[in-house]
């Protein structure tokens, strides 16, 4: 679940964090080998490969795992791949909206599983840019690291081009443009800054506040669709205070 890192600090289960893990891991995996297959097998020569092992990297994925996908990707050894990238526009409980991206090998069946997760669980289909116009793609690096601060951050990234750093539950959220993105990921490192994630999102330009019930709806409705293979994040525009997160997490 990405874009709305305040739901990162609700608890989770260790069941449902185990039971998603293998999906988590399939994910990272054919986004490692879609940015071989667009930008060749280097690390050095290829960013997005590179932000895209490391993603994996720091979630576990064993090495092998990587090594074949790069090499599948980059069509070594005679395995090809080949993904359709969708996105489609949806609306959550209370009106939330809702980018839902797709990387998939049958069209069909992604649209399918969409559909009935947004039906089952109180969304609808948006007409093509009724939702994405309140979203803008961004570079999101999330900085992690223990005794980090903000004025850290502030030191490395903004010099390189970040527009904004904003707190997250795991450090802080360096938002760049995308054409900065990665100058920027590389002061970071430069100054010794550990980070969890590097990648291009979409990032509401008007965040909505929900309440407690809302986003328990909401909720359920993000875990059902990225319950699908073919989701590989789910954006929303959700806001929550801290009375409903503390509520939140307090169940």
């Amino acid at each position: 679940m990405s874009g709305h890192s305040k739901w990162a600090t609700t608890k989770h289960k260790k069941a449902v964090i185990d039971a998603r893990r293998a999906k988590s891991f399939a994910k990272l995996i054919k986004n490692i080998e879609v940015a071989a297959k667009l930008g060749g097998a280097d690390l050095n020569g290829n960013p997005t490969l590179y932000d895209a092992v490391q993603k994996a990297k720091k979630t576990s994925v064993p090495n092998d795992n990587i090594d074949r996908a790069i090499k599948r990707g980059a069509g070594i050894g005679g395995e090809a791949v080949e993904y359709q990238s969708i996105t489609y526009e949806a609306y959550g409980p209370s009106g939330v909206a809702l980018m839902v991206e797709v990387l998939t090998d049958n069209k069909n069946r992604a649209a399918a599983e969409v559909r009935t997760g947004l039906n089952r669980n109180g969304g609808t289909l948006a007409d093509p840019g009724s939702v994405a116009y309140n979203f803008t793609r961004k570079g999101v690096i999330v900085v992690t690291g223990e005794g980090t601060t903000e004025d850290d951050v502030m030191m490395a990234a903004l010099e390189a081009g970040a527009e904004e750093i904003e707190p997250h539950a795991d450090g802080f959220e360096v938002i760049t443009d995308p054409s900065d993105m990665v100058e920027v990921r590389k002061a970071l490192q430069e100054a010794g800054l550990d980070y969890e994630s590097a990648d291009i999102e979409f990032v509401p330009n008007l965040k909505v506040e929900i309440d407690a019930d809302t986003a328990r709806k909401v909720f359920r409705l993000i875990d059902a669709l990225e319950d699908s293979d073919d989701v590989q994040n789910v954006y929303s525009n959700f806001d929550l205070t801290a009375e409903v997160q503390a509520e939140l997490e307090a169940e």
